[in-house]
């Protein structure tokens, strides 16, 4: 089974790795989890959600390894036993592995999803960032973990950013800029200083910008590209999508509350 075509794939150019998000099409699922949802226990029935994961792994050649996401740090290095039916389930919020058999697999209905591969096909990752675990440093856990598995230097990787609540969207309060360094940070200097003659309200440059009341709209994707940069990585894509903004094509926690849940899955596309 080929995947669909509206599925979002990676502009890598990366040997040996594959990777892709689904987006709300190709599943069995009905409204309003229609149609592509993987989320186990959300209120969609459990014989759609299993019809949806068992596609999606018919679409990558390999299991999909889930895990229970909680908006933290943790990282679980992912082996073939993981995938067998009745595993315990790991509570982390990234994985990693350098085995072909399996895929990592990050569910999103709003928060980030970032895929990495390391070079030579030695090993790949995905990390759940939500701002929580963005600021807490989910993504520099994952690239330890990553970078000791494959035996790599942070600069050898390439990272994806795939679809989440984009800059125009995502109205935060103060607690979530003070999680970024507060109002004497760079990020923060930024939301108040035009950008090569853009304006203030431009949120393209801006980590925040400020609204009314004491609000915020946040830039989570620049967000990420900031610690990514910050930790080594200089292969940096994706990131353009906004899953608040386009209800036919994304599910949106944000948006509609009762949701379902998309996946972000990278593999070794290598058989040893």
């Amino acid at each position: 089974m080929s995947s669909p075509a509206e599925w979002l794939r990676p502009d890598w150019q990366v040997a040996g790795i594959g990777a892709l998000m689904t987006t709300r099409a190709g599943g069995c699922s009905a409204a309003p989890f229609d149609s592509m949802n993987v989320q186990k226990g959300g209120g969609d029935a459990s014989e759609a959600v299993a019809r949806n994961r068992a596609r999606l792994a018919e679409a990558i050649g390999r299991t999909p390894v889930f895990i229970c996401q909680v908006h933290g740090t943790s990282v679980v290095r992912l082996t073939p036993a993981d995938a067998v039916p009745g595993a315990p389930i790991h509570t982390a919020d990234a994985s990693v592995t350098t085995d072909p058999d399996i895929a990592c697999a990050i569910q999103v209905a709003d928060c980030l999803p970032v895929l990495f591969a390391a070079p030579e096909a030695r090993g790949v990752g995905a990390a759940h960032a939500g701002w929580r675990g963005l600021a807490a440093g989910v993504l520099e856990a994952t690239i330890d973990t990553l970078c000791e598995a494959a035996r790599c230097q942070p600069g050898e990787l390439q990272a994806w950013i795939g679809a989440g609540i984009g800059p125009t969207r995502f109205h935060v309060g103060a607690d979530v800029v003070e999680a970024f360094g507060g109002v004497g940070s760079t990020a923060s200097s930024a939301a108040r200083t035009p950008a090569n003659g853009r304006s203030p309200g431009d949120t393209s440059t801006a980590r925040f910008v400020p609204e009314a009341h004491g609000k915020w709209l946040a830039n989570l994707p620049l967000l990420a590209r900031d610690r990514l940069q910050a930790a080594g990585v200089r292969s940096i894509t994706g990131g353009t999508w906004c899953t608040v903004s386009e209800p036919s094509r994304f599910f949106s926690f944000r948006r509609d509350r009762v949701t379902g849940r998309m996946a972000a899955v990278i593999w070794l596309d290598v058989r040893r």
